[in-house]
């Protein structure tokens, strides 16, 4: 292997959410953990892989010049994008794409309302499926949106695997009841970790075109597929899902640059491009950072792709390893093995009805292992956690050796302050 994937990186003091928030945000970040415990970062989407080497010689090129003053985005910007689409999905998946069809987003979410406020009204509905990534959940709400849910449906084979479908009849439904013009879409989805198929995508768009349904659709995972699986782009299935759909992107979380901020988005559509541009233009905010245009463009690079390919197959092998651990010895969860993204989403309905435990009782138990994974119902996953497995492999080995160990098979105890626990079955308060 070429790149360093197995290095235990220390974030400590440097700024990462994942780590140094950790017992310090209740109600969103994990608590700390018992004595003798380290914390195991597994919630929030970043990964604990430092980046590709291409990403800091462009940016520390950039560095060498003092001047960081107004500028204009450069020509090998927009040329980097329309490589890196052509490279990943091929050119018959992005015909017509140039730079016009482009455009800077300052984060994916911020690139949602803009749309939004182009598609719909303040107040109208808009249809999400759910789970949902909380970022949609708190981004419609803060900007007076409704949303109206469209479960997706997990379905069990014999062999104890299943996976998550689109319920069609219940988009349709949804849709034509509630007057619904806009959708936002997530491929791959996060929190479940599909990645659609052709077919999927042409039936969801079939619905959409059938009602006049404009589309947001997320793809910032697109990159993340796993091994044996392709992501199709939503606009590439249609006419109409070409002329009727913002698709939003980012390197952000393909090479770990959430902190420099940087998405951008691909518009086919001449007036729509027209309209979305103008409403993010209004609050001045909209700007691009003169540092994430290098990082993009040292990102989408040949040593990027090469570096993202050694990734895919390190996440690959992550999370066949915990989906297999997980299955086999947590008697009473469930989960489907995710095609992209890096998360696994279990559902622990089985295991707390059995332990008589609360979701919120079982990732006490799990925080104080100093296994900080995420609450689902965030992602209103009714018995879920989030498990976030960009991390070394033998960070995730560990961190399943303890949930084995301190709680879905507790047979042992330990002090904790102020209290004696019995991991699974809680002796003394």
């Amino acid at each position: 292997m070429k790149y360093d994937f197995t290095s235990i990186m220390d974030r400590r003091g440097h700024d990462a959410l994942a780590v140094d928030a950790v017992g310090k945000m209740n109600g969103f970040a994990p608590e700390a953990p018992a004595e003798g415990f380290d914390v195991i970062p597994m919630w929030v989407a970043d990964m604990n892989f430092p980046t590709a080497p291409s990403i800091l010689q462009a940016v520390s090129e950039r560095l060498q010049h003092p001047a960081f003053g107004y500028f204009m985005p450069r020509e090998e910007y927009y040329d980097s994008i329309i490589r890196w689409q052509r490279a990943r999905h091929g050119a018959e998946a992005v015909p017509g794409l140039d730079a016009d069809c482009i455009g800077y987003e300052n984060g994916v979410l911020g690139g949602l309302v803009s749309a939004l406020n182009v598609f719909c009204s303040r107040g109208d509905h808009v249809l999400v499926h759910t789970p949902t990534y909380i970022g949609f959940t708190n981004t419609l709400r803060n900007n007076g949106y409704h949303i109206v849910h469209s479960p997706l449906i997990y379905r069990e084979t014999d062999g104890g695997a299943g996976s998550w479908y689109m319920d069609f009849e219940d988009m349709e439904r949804k849709i034509r009841d509630n007057r619904i013009h806009a959708a936002v879409f997530c491929s791959p989805h996060n929190p479940c970790g599909r990645v659609w198929t052709k077919e999927e995508l042409e039936q969801a768009f079939a619905i959409f075109a059938k009602y006049d349904v404009k589309v947001v659709s997320d793809e910032i995972w697109s990159d993340l597929i796993l091994s044996g699986h392709r992501h199709i782009p939503a606009q590439s299935v249609s006419d109409y899902a070409r002329e009727n759909t913002v698709a939003l992107y980012a390197p952000s979380k393909t090479f770990n640059l959430a902190g420099f901020v940087g998405s951008y988005h691909i518009i086919y559509n001449k007036t729509l491009r027209e309209r979305v541009l103008k409403e993010a233009s209004l609050s001045h905010y909209n700007d691009m950072n003169v540092l994430s245009m290098y990082a993009l463009i040292g990102a989408y690079s040949a040593e990027g792709e090469a570096w993202l390919e050694e990734l895919r197959r390190v996440l690959t092998g992550n999370t066949r390893y915990a989906v297999d651990y997980i299955r086999s010895r947590f008697e009473g969860v469930t989960l489907a093995e995710p095609e992209g993204t890096y998360m696994l989403f279990p559902d622990c309905t089985g295991w707390c009805g059995a332990h008589k435990k609360t979701l919120q009782e079982l990732e006490h138990l799990c925080w104080q292992t100093g296994v900080a994974l995420q609450d689902g119902k965030m992602f209103n996953g009714q018995c879920h956690l989030r498990i976030n497995l960009a991390l070394p492999l033998t960070r995730v080995r560990e961190a399943m050796e303890r949930l084995d160990r301190y709680v879905f098979n507790a047979q042992e105890r330990f002090d904790m302050v102020g209290k004696s626990v019995h991991f699974g079955c809680e002796i003394s308060r």
